[in-house]
């Protein structure tokens, strides 16, 4: 791969603010495990970081592979950022992605979780201590918002008979503790072995912690979002759409709701100005393990998309580490 701007170029802002970035990229035949993790499954994005943290993200992604190097003086210099990326082609890389599965954005996803991402992605929701610094930062993110989702629903009283629909359920991370507090869950992924994974991870949960099995033992299936059917309370769907273009998201949306008696939770990748910056940076890095396309999503864009499926937001939340950035809704029929 031929290198990217090698001398470091540097943008400065008015002699009143004193700031400036310098950004120097060194494409190698290496990628950085930084920007692929991030670039592919988290929203990238600095818009409520401090300069000090700024600067603690790219040096993280620089100490994983020396293969790219940031130097961030304070705030986020998109003028200066924005100058790189007309260097780059990501359409290109996309519209070859996507011809390799014929066109197919799902099938796309499929096969990607079912090979090197499912490798990838159990290990960072396992508990394993093979995983570097920016997995590990991914994996604290998730479980916030995981953690968020449990404090909504626990909120409520007792889970006790209640049903619920985990689209997109990943290995478990969700369904595993609501099947443990009694509800009676329906989990489902695209990737069948994301689903027996899940099913894997539930057995020894149920084991590690002594107590009974719930009344309603959880089914996970491998199955894509369009197919599930059914009626359930609650319907929830963690960090998928981040691999989907709005309009698919729409109909994801969609279909949902109408699985939902009572009560959506979702959570996608905000899109804000630094956010996809950040990601268009991310596609500097062109590589095999880059399957999916991170899609990142106006949140106005996906308020309206409940709206007219006959729902209201009634909490938001966020949640923001240094390489994962979800925001998290719940809406209710109305």
């Amino acid at each position: 791969m031929q290198c990217l701007n090698q001398k470091p170029f540097t943008a400065t802002r008015p002699a009143a603010a004193s700031r400036r970035v310098a950004v120097r990229v060194h494409a190698s035949t290496r990628q950085p495990e930084a920007v692929k993790i991030a670039a592919g499954a988290a929203a990238l994005s600095l818009a409520t970081t401090s300069a000090a943290q700024a600067t603690e993200i790219f040096s993280s992604a620089n100490g994983l592979d020396g293969s790219l190097t940031f130097a961030v003086g304070g705030g986020v210099a998109i003028a200066g950022l924005g100058a790189l990326l007309v260097a780059t082609d990501p359409q290109k890389r996309r519209s070859q992605q996507m011809a390799q599965t014929g066109g197919d954005e799902k099938e796309a996803v499929k096969t990607y979780f079912n090979t090197a991402g499912f490798e990838r992605w159990q290990k960072i929701y396992g508990e394993t201590s093979e995983v570097n610094k920016v997995q590990l930062d991914i994996r604290q993110g998730h479980a916030q918002t995981v953690e968020k989702v449990l404090r909504w629903v626990d909120e409520e009283g007792s889970l006790a008979g209640v049903t619920v629909c985990d689209a997109g359920c990943g290995t478990g991370s969700l369904a595993i503790p609501l099947a443990l507090r009694g509800a009676s869950v329906s989990a489902s992924d695209i990737s069948a072995a994301m689903a027996g994974e899940a099913e894997k991870r539930f057995q020894q949960a149920l084991a590690s912690s002594g107590g009974k099995a719930p009344k309603v033992a959880p089914k996970f299936e491998a199955m894509d979002l369009e197919s599930i059917q059914g009626k359930y309370h609650t319907v929830t769907c963690l960090d998928v759409m981040i691999h989907y273009p709005q309009d698919k998201v729409d109909g994801m949306i969609s279909h949902l709701a109408s699985l939902s008696d009572n009560r959506l939770i979702i959570s996608f990748a905000p899109k804000t100005l630094a956010y996809s910056i950040l990601k268009r940076i991310g596609e500097l890095f062109p590589g095999p393990s880059k399957a999916t396309r991170a899609y990142l999503h106006r949140e106005e864009d996906v308020e309206a998309a409940l709206q007219r499926a006959g729902f209201k937001v009634t909490k938001r939340e966020m949640t923001a580490t240094s390489f994962y950035f979800s925001r998290l809704l719940e809406a209710v029929r109305v």
